[in-house]
């Protein structure tokens, strides 16, 4: 929010200079960017006027003008296109001085004198235009300074505003926080309400009163467009940050800076029917002020006549229905439109508009018909007309409500570490504008005004009394609390125990968006739908995740992009699935590995890491975890057929491992072998609590066997049914040799399997372990169709 210090000394004048009154403005929270003088440095410019104009005898585009400085008529030479008799003008006397330390003195141009200099606004260092001479008012007294004149003595104030301060997105609102300050009065220009000259009105219909809770409108016939804006009210809007282009825009923006409330002007002619407040149709289109055509949504609220939209709502106006000079009869706009449904609309047709700003921020939803008087009495001042009455369609039950809040004084007293006397708390509120409904015993019941939709709840208030009190006078205290040590389960392993374990084997953490490119998406997980956002940064960015790969893979691409070939990555974060009504989130686990197991050495050279790495690498995790995972081969969508492994425990899924499918990497331009895994991270971060026995001091026997089996058989069955036949003291199983040959037959192969059993409390006989051995080989070729080798 841009503003003239002067505009804003004429609503509150407090006795104190420029930087103090910027400290005072950012000490309140509106944190002041910067500040500027609203010209340049200059001296001896003074208001001139043109009294002929000749054409240069040596240059086609130059003018020999007589210009009168109030004492005396010199000649200057002057190329400027607008330059023509009668013209008032800021006239460089000689010896003048003009920014940048460029001095007037006497010269020939082309051969004729000139004695001074005409100056454009760049020139002043007014504004960057230097198409032309600035144009000063007719009855501008000739001689006077023009800094005087122009009131240049003055700085444009840049405040940064917090999203939920609206109320100060207008010189009305930081004259409000000025005079809390200050305790003093705020002096608000008096417009009586403009009576109605002509009964004719405009037809408003307000077909989405979720969207525009309250529409107002009036006619304003027989203007005179072609008059222009007054100088004090262009120079208001340009140190304000806003170009005058005609009267009845600059009157709409003079108003939604001086009051907050932005307003439209239509031309009357050019709207069919009446105005309808309604949801713009798909494929609707709409060519806007600034020459930009658009399609419209079904989900952006639109001001249409009978036949065609004619302006974003709360955005831009169309050009079909703008005013020009030869605009006759205006239609002004005052309206509250509702933030929600406003947000983001703007960005979506690549636009931001000082209106959008604030009513998305969200206006004063009481302001629209104070704002409609005020714009009548500017325009009839201005353009001449003759107002009609204002026609306005409200919806009460969409309109906000009005809100009361209890402030208790305790703990007001808590939160700023202060207790501050009640008659000050009570001032502050009241200055601020908030209403003290009923005084309580340890209290008080306040009602928030509309003009500050961001007070909402208790802590609210104490902010309020903080900040007017003073943040620099309030004591500094150290908070205390007493908290208790949380229960940790020790079946339960924290997550950092997990991002060690990687960390330790060589991964680097990544932290990618929860929302990815809808295309990489469909490509890792086909068989969900993403939940689109409704406001995305970019349309690759535009759908929540449903699997973490979609980001590491991406992430994958942008390292390989920079020739790194070595990559092992891992993420921890939310999925988001929608289920029915809800959205089901759950924390996962994800990894990705490309390149060679180990870091490139003597010793290690450069195998690729394959499938069984990165299986053995989550065993041991799993070991740590003390969770027991089945590895069963399966088939996803996004990996590679045979390659592929569903994790479950206790029969349940938990996760996948496997190598990235062939064609989804090709898709997505990657090199190299892509092995990846994804894992819910709630599943396997409970596992068994470890306990300790004694080691046996008792001999270990150990039984040897071969077996053929089918090569569909995977040695998970094989562990499995020898395990469940070995009886309890066995304590390992381990195969020591894998086979396959002709000689064993098409579709088979031989695995050599060692037996461990081990008493903790005596010595095993041969008669018990023969029985369980045998067992096993029994087992074995029942259960598996195992033959046992000779």
């Amino acid at each position: 929010m841009k503003f003239s210090e002067q505009w804003l000394r004429e609503w509150v004048n407090p006795a104190i200079g420029t930087q103090e009154l910027i400290d005072q403005i950012t000490m309140a929270g509106l944190e002041v960017d910067g500040f500027e003088p609203v010209a340049g440095q200059f001296s001896g410019v003074v208001v001139g006027e043109v009294k002929s104009v000749e054409s240069h005898p040596d240059a086609d585009k130059l003018r020999v003008c007589q210009v009168s400085d109030g004492d005396q008529t010199v000649q200057v030479v002057c190329g400027a296109p607008n330059v023509r008799t009668g013209l008032k003008v800021p006239f460089a006397v000689v010896g003048a001085v003009l920014p940048g330390d460029f001095k007037i003195k006497k010269a020939k141009l082309r051969g004729q004198p000139s004695e001074g200099m005409l100056c454009s606004e760049s020139e002043l260092g007014l504004s960057d235009n230097h198409d032309g001479l600035m144009e000063l008012p007719a009855d501008a007294p000739v001689g006077q300074d023009v800094a005087d004149y122009l009131k240049l003595n003055d700085v444009t104030i840049d405040v940064d505003l917090t999203p939920n301060r609206s109320d100060c997105l207008s010189i009305k609102g930081i004259a409000r926080e000025v005079g809390v300050l200050n305790s003093m009065l705020v002096t608000a220009p008096a417009f009586p309400a403009a009576e109605a000259v002509h009964s004719e009105v405009p037809d408003i219909r307000v077909e989405a009163p979720a969207g525009c809770p309250r529409y107002l409108g009036r006619i304003l016939r027989n203007v005179n467009l072609q008059a222009e804006s007054p100088l004090w009210m262009q120079e208001k809007l340009r140190r304000s940050g806003i170009r005058s282009i005609d009267a009845a825009v600059d009157v709409t923006n003079y108003v939604m800076l001086e009051l907050g409330q932005p307003m439209h002007a239509f031309d009357r002619h050019e709207i069919e029917g009446g105005i309808v407040v309604r949801m713009a149709s798909a494929g609707e289109k709409l060519v806007l002020l600034d020459g930009q055509e658009v399609e419209l949504t079904n989900q952006t609220l639109i001001i249409a006549d009978h036949a065609k939209p004619i302006a974003i709502a709360g955005v831009m106006g169309g050009e079909h229905s703008g005013v020009s000079e030869k605009t006759r009869d205006l239609v002004l706009e005052s309206a509250f439109f509702d933030p929600i449904t406003l947000a983001g609309k703007a960005r979506h047709y690549g636009l931001h508009t000082d209106a959008s700003h604030r009513f998305e921020r969200g206006v004063d939803y009481q302001l629209a018909r104070e704002a409609m008087e005020r714009a009548t009495q500017l325009l009839m001042d201005i353009v001449g007309g003759e107002p009609g009455e204002i026609v306005e369609v409200a919806s009460e039950e969409y309109l906000p409500q009005s809100k009361t809040i209890s402030l208790r004084s305790q703990r007001l007293t808590d939160v700023l570490g202060l207790e501050i006397d009640r008659t000050t708390v009570e001032e502050i509120l009241t200055r601020l504008g908030l209403h003290i409904d009923k005084l309580l015993k340890g209290g008080w019941l306040v009602s928030v005004p509309s003009f500050r939709p961001d007070i909402s709840i208790e802590e609210d208030l104490i902010e309020e009394v903080g900040r007017i009190y003073g943040y620099n006078n309030l004591p500094v205290t150290e908070p205390t609390g007493l908290l208790g040590l949380r229960l940790q389960e020790e079946a339960t392993r924290p997550v950092a125990a997990i991002r060690n374990f990687f960390v330790d084997h060589g991964y680097q953490e990544a932290i990618t968006y929860s929302f990815v490119d809808p295309d990489v998406q469909r490509l890792v997980d086909p068989d969900r739908e993403g939940i689109a956002l409704a406001n995305p940064i970019s349309a690759d960015l535009s759908v929540m995740r449903t699997s973490l790969w979609s980001g590491l893979l991406k992430t994958v691409a942008y390292n390989q992009n920079r020739q790194q070939p070595r990559i092992r990555l891992f993420e921890t974060g939310l999925r988001f699935v929608r289920e029915g009504d809800r959205i089901d989130q759950r924390q996962m686990l994800s990894g990705v590995v490309v390149g060679s197991q180990y870091p490139e050495n003597w010793v290690n050279g450069r195998r690729t890491a394959d499938f069984f790495d990165v299986k053995g690498e989550l065993e041991s995790l799993f070991s740590l975890l003390g969770v027991e995972i089945q590895f069963v081969g399966s088939k996803h969508p996004a990996l590679h057929p045979g390659q592929t492994a569903e994790l479950l425990r206790d029969g349940e899924h938990v996760g996948w491992l496997g190598t990235l499918h062939p064609q989804v990497q090709k898709n997505l331009e990657l090199n190299g072998t892509i092995l990846m895994f994804e894992l819910f991270l709630n599943s396997i971060v409970t596992g068994y609590v470890p306990n300790f026995k004694e080691i046996s001091k008792f001999p270990e026997v150990r039984r040897d066997l071969a077996i053929i089996i089918g090569s569909e058989v995977t040695f998970a069955d094989v562990e499995r049914v020898a395990r469940k036949h070995a009886g309890e003291r066995l304590t390992a199983l381990r195969v020591f040799d894998v086979y396959e040959g002709e000689s064993l037959g098409e579709g088979n192969r031989s695995l050599a399997l060692s037996l461990f059993w081990q008493h903790s409390e005596r010595t095993l006989n041969e008669d018990e372990v023969h029985s369980l051995f045998n067992g096993v080989i029994d087992a074995l070729k029942e259960e598996l169709g195992a033959i046992l080798r000779s």
